[in-house]
Parts: C-alpha cells; structure tokens; sequence
C-alpha cells in the first residue's frame, strides 16, 4: 500500500462485525490517486460490507478508514459524500415512482447549490444521452442499463473524486456491461478514482490498476491485475466469475 499522498483511500485493518459475526476480518488496501482498485471475491466474501463501511453505512469494529488523507471515524455517510465520494450502490437504488430527472435533483440538491446541480445535471443529460432522451420517465421504467447509467449519474452530481460502485454489471445484459465498463475506464481518465465491488472477475481486471482478492471476510491475495490473473490457484479458487 502506498503513503497517503498518493492514494484517496486507505483502509487498515479493518473489521466489520455485524453482532458476534465477523463480517471484515482485519483487511487493508488501498485505492491510488487516478486509479482503479478491484475488489472481487465471491458472494459473501465481505466485498459490500468492506464498501459499506468505507461509506459510513456501517461501523468500523476496528481498524481505521482514511479519505483525502483524513480518518473517517465518526464522520456521517452525507459528510463522507460532501468530501468528495460518490456511490454507486448495489442494486442502484434509485427511485423508481420519480423521473430520471427528478432523480438528480434529489442528488444535487444534498451535494451542490441550485445553479451549480442545475449545470451538473445537464452535463448528466448529455454525458448519457438516454437519460437526456427520457429525462421525464419514471426511472422505474428504464431498463436495467440505463438505471444503473443513472446511478452513476447521480453518483457524479457531487463531482466526486472517488467513486464507489459495488457490482455495476450485475444483473444487466453482455452489450450495457461492455457500455457500463466503457463509462467507468472514460471516468478514470477524467481523474476520478475508482474502487470498484464486481463478481466479474474478468472484466474487473481488465480495466483495475489494482486488484484485492477476497475470501471469508480476509483477503486471500492482492498485487497487479496482471499477477493475479495468472495466479492458477487464485483464479481457480476465488475468480472464476
């Protein structure tokens, strides 16, 4: 793991409990400046709980969360997302009875002033066009691609320096996973830092500079995407999504 000054993220040793479960078991990594961390494993690894508590969802048992160089403890989720983290949630979460429009402005209103999340959002509309397109549907009508396109969208209203996304391909069809993997390379080359949750191992390292490889709460590997994926034992025993 590199010193802070050279990453947005740092995670050491942490844990996660959820009452005597040991969700997270003492794990530490961390996500450089401009790059793309992986974190993969199989369900129930512990990927989405390590995210949740990087997020403040979820308390740290132990160990210790640092963004921008500045420890997380006790700081809310909304402070986590006003210093400059976006989310992009499992399962997308948005909300379905409100129209895609309607949906960024519930996102800018928490994290910018009205002219500015008024300027983000139409920047949102014609970064995706779809959305631009049917900006006044119900977003519980858009297909699972273009929700999951307006979650990142909504992620990005705070403009963000780090980006979480946990399982951005899940559930979605080959053709909007090759478009949703095409956005998040086009987001790291704008500067945003990505730590990236996703069961699709293969794709996951394509696009990482960085990979975690988790396992029963711990991490069973991690280094260069490149070592990992050749990793027989590894690729076998945790990657074969």
């Amino acid at each position: 793991m590199t010193g802070q000054s050279d990453t947005v993220l740092d995670v050491e040793a942490l844990d996660v409990r959820y009452g005597p479960v040991r969700a997270v078991r003492g794990i530490s990594f961390g996500v450089a400046r401009g790059g793309i961390t992986a974190l993969l494993g199989a369900n129930g690894a512990g990927k989405s709980s390590t995210l949740m508590a990087i997020a403040g969802v979820v308390p740290v048992a132990s160990g210790r969360v640092s963004l921008f160089g500045k420890p997380t403890a006790k700081t809310t989720p909304d402070a986590i997302v006003r210093s400059g983290v976006g989310i992009c949630p499992e399962g997308r979460r948005i909300f379905a009875s409100l129209s895609v429009e309607e949906n960024l402005i519930v996102a800018g209103t928490a994290v910018a002033t009205p002219q500015v999340a008024a300027t983000r959002r139409e920047e949102m509309m014609e970064r995706f066009p779809i959305l631009g397109e049917r900006r006044r549907q119900l977003a519980g009508l858009l297909s699972g691609g273009e929700q999951q396109m307006l979650a990142v969208a909504r992620a990005l209203m705070g403009a963000p320096k780090l980006l979480l996304m946990d399982e951005p391909s899940l559930g979605l069809a080959p053709q909007m996973v090759d478009t949703i993997f095409s956005i998040i390379e086009e987001l790291q080359r704008e500067g945003i830092s990505i730590l990236l949750v996703e069961q699709n191992a293969a794709l996951a390292l394509e696009v990482a500079n960085h990979a975690v490889v988790m396992a029963n709460g711990e991490i069973a590997g991690q280094g260069a995407p490149a070592d990992l994926a050749g990793d027989t034992l590894l690729k076998s025993a945790y990657l074969a999504a």
